[in-house]
C-alpha cells in the first residue's frame, strides 16, 4: 500500500488508479468500472453502451482509460462515440479510437498502452453477411486479448461447397467462432470437419418460427459434434471464450 501511496504523491499514479490497484474497481460519476477483470480472469472488462445514456458511456470509458489504459465499448450508436470522442479529446487527447459500426464497437487505446500479443489464431467464421454483426463483436474481443483474428466469410450450408472449399483455412486455426442465423447448422457442419475447438454463435436471423435465433440456438445445443455453445448474438462471450483458449495455445507454444 505504501508503495502506491508513494506513486501517487509522485504523480506517478493518479487517484483513480490508486484506487483500482487497491479496491480492484475504480468509481466513475456513472458506476463502477472493474478495472482489476482483466488481470484476474484473462478477459478485459467491457462498457455495454445498451441501457446507458451517451454521457454514462463517456464517463465510464474515461475511467477505463484512465485505469487500464484502454477500453472496450460495446453496443454503441453515433451519439455514444461522440459523446466518447469528446471526453477523451479532453482528458485523453492522445489516445487512439477505433470504431467497427457494423459490429457496433468503440476500441480506445491510451498513448502508453501496449496491447497484448498471443501466439495463436481465432478464425471467425460466418454463415452470411446476415451474421457480420454478431461475429464482428466476437472478433474485436478477441483481437483486444491478443489474439491474430482471420475471418472466412459467407460459407453457409445452403452451398456446402463453399465450406469445403475453405477447409485448410478452417483447419488452420487455432480456435473458431461460426456465427450462424436460421437452424443454426453450420458450426456443427464444421465441427465434424476439424479437430479444432470451435465456439458456436447463434445469430438472430431468420423469420417465421425459429427466426430471432431460437432456431440456431437450439440446434447447437442439439449437435451431434462436439461444439461450444453462447447464447443468442452474444458476440462478446463467444469472443471471450475464443480468447481464452487462444491464451491458453499461446502459453503452451511459448513454455
Amino acid at each position: 500500500m505504501r508503495e502506491i501511496l508513494d506513486s501517487v504523491a509522485e504523480g506517478k499514479l493518479s487517484p483513480a488508479e490508486a484506487e483500482a490497484e487497491l479496491r480492484g474497481y475504480a468509481r466513475t460519476e456513472a458506476g463502477r468500472f472493474d478495472a482489476a477483470r482483466e488481470a484476474r480472469t484473462g478477459i478485459p472488462e467491457a462498457v455495454l453502451a445498451a441501457g446507458k445514456t451517451p454521457r454514462e458511456v463517456a464517463a465510464m470509458t474515461a475511467g477505463a482509460v484512465e485505469t487500464t489504459g484502454h477500453a472496450l465499448v460495446t453496443r454503441v450508436d453515433d451519439d455514444d462515440v461522440d459523446a466518447c470522442r469528446t471526453r477523451l479529446a479532453d482528458e485523453f487527447p492522445d489516445a487512439e479510437l477505433t470504431r467497427n459500426g457494423r459490429a457496433r464497437t468503440l476500441v480506445v487505446h491510451g498513448p502508453d498502452y501496449e496491447p497484448p500479443e498471443l501466439s495463436a489464431t481465432v478464425t471467425v467464421v460466418t454463415a452470411g453477411t446476415s451474421d457480420a454483426a454478431a461475429a464482428g463483436e466476437a472478433a474485436v474481443v478477441a483481437g483486444e486479448m491478443g489474439a491474430t483474428v482471420e475471418f472466412v466469410d459467407d460459407v453457409g450450408v445452403a452451398g456446402i461447397a463453399r465450406v469445403l472449399d475453405r477447409l485448410e483455412e478452417l483447419r488452420a486455426a487455432d480456435v473458431l467462432i461460426v456465427a450462424a442465423g436460421r437452424e443454426g447448422a453450420l458450426p456443427t457442419v464444421v465441427a465434424g470437419l476439424v479437430d479444432v475447438p470451435l465456439v458456436g454463435l447463434p445469430v438472430s436471423t431468420g423469420y417465421g418460427h425459429g427466426g430471432a435465433g431460437e432456431a440456431a440456438l437450439a440446434g447447437m445445443l442439439q449437435s451431434c459434434t462436439p461444439i461450444t455453445v453462447v447464447n443468442v448474438d452474444a458476440g462478446f462471450t463467444a469472443g471471450a471464450q475464443a480468447g481464452l483458449v487462444a491464451r491458453a495455445v499461446s502459453a503452451a507454444r511459448s513454455g
